[in-house]
């Protein structure tokens, strides 16, 4: 018998034990979504849910509100599990936060009997505004994971997928304000915001066959204007940027900054960018703690597709957290018919009896894949070795921009 085999199959027991009032949790928040740095119900569930198993639970850590911690055992090697538990404005769990964060309990529960004897502690986070805000930048740069050794979840989706990347992104609050005016009447009298919007967007499109490689921008115009016979005064949009690093991202910004500033100088309106919360840097996952993971849902009955080299899952604040050290991010999957994530039709397959099964796969997997990390005597060591050599350098955690 392996030192994994036994420490495996208590954990297994535990979750079983558990399985209802984990599913009933999963439920719970998908039944109550909330949006970015508003979770209070969500983070009180989780939170209280950790305190009534025995978890030393502290809230409102890093001075976000929704954010909390729980920490059970006492060994020398912290691994660290992350709960997300935000919504979608208007498509509640159509990320499907609900499973992610659900998943994120069940590791840290089905862990519980065992950390002392595998000489770790379990330390689950909870960390709000992954959808918009980057509740885990804030968290790293406050203090939150300077203990853990390495870090991980599983994230809600179509499949199971291991080892991919996502992109670096910035968010921007764009806003034009010109000088209302009577459309037919004056309008020379008038300064054109929604013209600034316009030329930017032009331009912006414009640019894209001289992009750089990789490099993705969207947005919407949240205002407008008010009425078709009034000049606008006032228009204002939400954009982000993407791209395949940091470095890349810095360039991308710059340009379309630029294009944004065409807007105005061609109007005379007055440009304001504000940053709308934190950059998420690139993800990058970890080869070993990747295949501990695969290996674990395999053994779980998970496939995983044969997917090109290279696949990028969009943006996520877990990226910040794999630049300071070892970090996974495996998709978790169940069957969602045709549709794809971020649509409303995804949100109502977040409680199916699939959804309900990759909450406990997800958590069981991340289970033996700490049991793994915390019994691999290279592996333990590698990990304990690097979060000694942090502090020397955690004047550079990373930031995207």
């Amino acid at each position: 018998m392996s030192p994994a085999s036994e420490p495996r199959e208590i954990t297994r027991t535990r979750l079983a034990t558990r399985r209802e009032d984990v599913i009933a949790l999963s439920h719970s928040l998908h039944a109550e979504p909330e949006l970015a740095f508003e979770e209070h119900k969500s983070a009180r569930k989780i939170a209280d849910f950790l305190e009534g198993s025995g978890f030393d639970v502290a809230r409102g850590i890093c001075d976000l509100p929704t954010a909390f911690s729980g920490t059970y055992g006492s060994g020398d090697l912290v691994i660290g599990i992350t709960a997300e538990y935000d919504a979608l404005p208007g498509i509640g769990h159509a990320c499907g936060h609900n499973v992610n964060g659900a998943a994120a309990v069940a590791a840290a529960l089905a862990l519980a009997p065992v950390a002392d004897d595998l000489g770790i502690t379990v330390k689950l986070l909870g960390t709000p505004a992954e959808e918009y805000g980057g509740g885990k930048v804030y968290m790293l740069d406050r203090g939150a994971f300077d203990d853990i050794a390495a870090a991980m979840m599983v994230h809600a989706g179509p499949g199971d997928g291991v080892d991919f990347s996502s992109q670096a992104i910035s968010s921007w609050k764009v806003s034009y304000t010109g000088r209302a005016a009577h459309a037919a009447a004056m309008p020379h009298k008038g300064v054109n915001a929604a013209d600034a919007m316009m030329i930017a967007q032009v331009a912006i499109g414009a640019h894209r066959q001289q992009m750089i490689p990789g490099g993705v921008v969207h947005g919407i115009v949240t205002c407008g204007g008010e009425a078709p016979n009034v000049i606008p005064g006032q228009v204002t949009a939400d954009y982000d940027c993407r791209a395949d690093s940091a470095d890349d991202l810095r360039e991308l910004k710059d340009r379309i900054r630029a294009c944004f500033e065409a807007g105005a100088l061609a109007t005379g309106a007055a440009l304001e960018l504000a940053d709308s919360g934190r950059d998420y840097a690139d993800l990058r996952q970890d080869a070993e703690f990747s295949q501990a993971y695969r290996q674990a849902a395999e053994d779980l009955g998970r496939t995983f597709p044969v997917l090109d080299s290279g696949l990028r899952g969009g943006s996520t604040d877990m990226g910040n957290i794999s630049h300071v050290m070892p970090t996974i991010h495996p998709a978790i999957g169940y069957d969602c018919g045709d549709t794809i994530m971020h649509n409303p039709e995804f949100t109502r397959f977040g409680t199916t009896p699939g959804a309900d099964k990759a909450v406990l796969d997800g958590g069981l997997a991340m289970a033996w894949t700490a049991i793994t990390l915390a019994t691999t005597d290279t592996i333990r060591q590698r990990l304990l070795a690097a979060v000694a050599d942090r502090p020397a350098r955690a004047e550079h955690r990373v930031q995207a921009g």
